[in-house]
């Protein structure tokens, strides 16, 4: 496996991988952007190409292309390791059948039924027919490897088992269920659409009813290890890279209308895997870009998730657009019926705020209810915009194309809720709060590191002894063996922050006199502790000694 990594690492540079994903500015030696892992305005997400490793200043996240990858696409090692493969063309040598994991045996058998799902479509003449007719062509069933589940109740698990799969691995993998009279396969008579991860591993399914009749249209993978419906988009692992080219995502309901979608060219299209849409799939879509196009059905509950997934979106800060699809039609008739029609949809968006009014002028309502549902509708949008600027033109907008005075919309406006109010920024605020000495100690440290690095081993050492001045030498190895694992980073932090400055002697005279005085004011508030305990105790001889250091610290401090 190392020497695989090893070959992935040879040729792929991490200013390319990341460049694909972020858009990347030169800063200096190194490669700056915005953090796709947390929100910010001023870019302190940074690569380093000599060191093959990114550091975001901001949030803390570091690595290599393999960490980046692992946390971008949101995968576990192996799953980063087929993607990374995948694009510098290099054959994975797994370990022994030994070696592999529960989560390896269940992405094992999950391709395994997928296989056994393809073959038994190419079989079912009347399958294969009903997708034609759908508008889906050969190659694009196989693209996405469509299979069919046979009516019948063991044929998937008599196939498993004798290929040596156990009962626990099927159930597992969500393919088998338990009954009284024992065990039976989850789908059965159904055309199988198997649904991958970012990296193009088989997760689970979604199987819609064939041949036969049953209550559930759709059925879909439980959860499990490796399907979360909460996390997962259908087509994600084909439409990444095109949605970061292309600047927007493309949001449909169905994996008819995503494979639809896909066959007429609009590859940065991506559903949701049998669940609405949800603030993960929308954070995870974020992080390619900020603009999402959606495209739901038209019936009512299409409608409904339009409104949802829009508000959920703009509390993102995203920019919403809305395809305006001919009454009566979904994605995937339309692009049957008219592929130009459908892209031209999807080349001319509006944004969410005017589809939705443009809903409610057809309805020719009167006055008096259309300001009602102005009031209910669109004004919550409104709310959720983040720039004044914006709000103050779709409320200008909407006054005259409604004859509402701005002022009442605005005074209706400021007693609307924006709706959900997220923030990206909770989990990484606790990473920010970094005392201040510690950042005075790592960019020091950093200096240290980086005056070794450029060979300047002499001013490497007048900066050891200027600390050992300050503290004592057990402080000072407890200090860099702390900072140890934490090399790389300060080295880039000391590269970026010192590569084109002309006063480095200057700011490190600053830094260690803000430093001396910082760490006599940690010493001084130790000591005010310890002389409280020791009097607590009657310990008067100690409690002597630190009121003299007392004295001593304080003079230092100038008090």
């Amino acid at each position: 496996m190392s020497s695989t990594v090893d070959q992935i690492k040879q040729k792929i540079s991490i200013v390319d991988l990341i460049g694909s994903y972020l858009t990347l500015e030169k800063a200096g030696t190194n490669f700056k952007a915005k953090c796709p892992f947390h929100n910010e305005k001023t870019p302190s997400f940074f690569v380093s190409p000599a060191r093959g490793s990114f550091y975001c200043f901001g949030c803390g996240e570091k690595g290599d292309i393999f960490t980046f990858v692992e946390k971008f696409e949101s995968q576990d090692f192996r799953g980063a390791l087929k993607i990374l493969a995948d694009r510098a063309g290099v054959e994975i040598q797994y370990e022994s059948k030994a070696a592999k994991s529960e989560r390896d045996r269940l992405f094992e058998i999950l391709e395994t039924a997928t296989l056994f799902f393809q073959r038994k479509l190419v079989d079912n003449k009347e399958a294969l027919a009903y997708l034609q007719e759908r508008g889906l062509k050969g190659k694009n069933m196989a693209l996405w490897r469509l299979g069919f589940a046979p009516h019948e109740w063991r044929s998937l698990h008599d196939y498993l088992a004798s290929r040596g799969w156990s009962t626990r691995d099927m159930e597992r993998a969500g393919l088998i269920k338990k009954s009284e009279k024992g065990f039976y396969d989850r789908f059965r008579s159904r055309i199988i659409f198997p649904i991958a991860d970012s990296s193009g591993r088989i997760v689970g399914f979604s199987g819609r009813i064939f041949g036969t009749d049953d209550e559930a249209k759709y059925l879909n993978s439980p959860e499990t290890e490796l399907f979360n419906k909460s996390e997962l988009l259908y087509g994600f692992d084909k439409a990444k890279l095109e949605i970061r080219r292309r600047g927007a995502a493309v949001l449909v309901e169905g994996q008819m209308d995503l494979l639809m979608a896909h066959q007429a060219d609009t590859l940065n299209t991506v559903a949701s895997s049998g669940t609405a849409l949800t603030m993960n799939h929308l954070r995870i879509l974020k992080r390619l870009t900020n603009t999402i196009i959606l495209s739901f059905d038209s019936d009512t509950a299409g409608q409904a998730a339009t409104g949802r997934s829009a508000k959920e979106a703009l509390s993102l800060g995203m920019e919403v657009k809305a395809a305006l699809l001919p009454h009566g039609k979904d994605p995937a008739d339309l692009i049957k019926a008219d592929s130009k029609a459908w892209i031209e949809a999807i080349e001319h968006p509006v944004h969410i705020i005017e589809y939705e009014f443009k809903k409610l002028e057809k309805e020719n309502k009167d006055s008096r209810e259309l300001g009602r549902l102005i009031q209910k509708i669109i004004l919550p949008y409104i709310a959720a915009l983040e720039s004044a600027i914006e709000k103050s033109h779709f409320i200008r907008d909407i006054a005259k194309r409604s004859g509402i005075k701005e002022e009442a919309l605005w005074e209706d406006l400021k007693k609307t809720p924006a709706g959900s109010t997220v923030s990206e920024d909770g989990a990484h605020k606790e990473k920010q709060k970094v005392a201040r000495i510690d950042y005075l100690e790592r960019r020091l440290v950093g200096l240290i590191h980086w005056f070794r690095a450029r060979g300047e081993t002499e001013r490497a050492q007048s900066l050891e002894e200027r600390f050992q001045a300050i503290l004592d030498k057990q402080e000072f190895e407890n200090l860099t063996a702390a900072l140890k694992e934490h090399t790389n980073e300060l080295l880039l932090e000391a590269e970026i922050y010192f590569e084109k400055r002309t006063d480095v002697e200057k700011e490190i005279d600053v830094l260690f006199a803000e430093f001396t005085r910082d760490h006599i004011k940690k010493e001084f508030a130790k000591t005010v502790e310890a002389l409280a305990k020791a009097e607590g105790r009657k310990e008067n001889e100690k409690a002597s000694e630190l009121l003299k250091k007392l004295h001593e610290l304080s003079a230092k401090m100038g008090t």
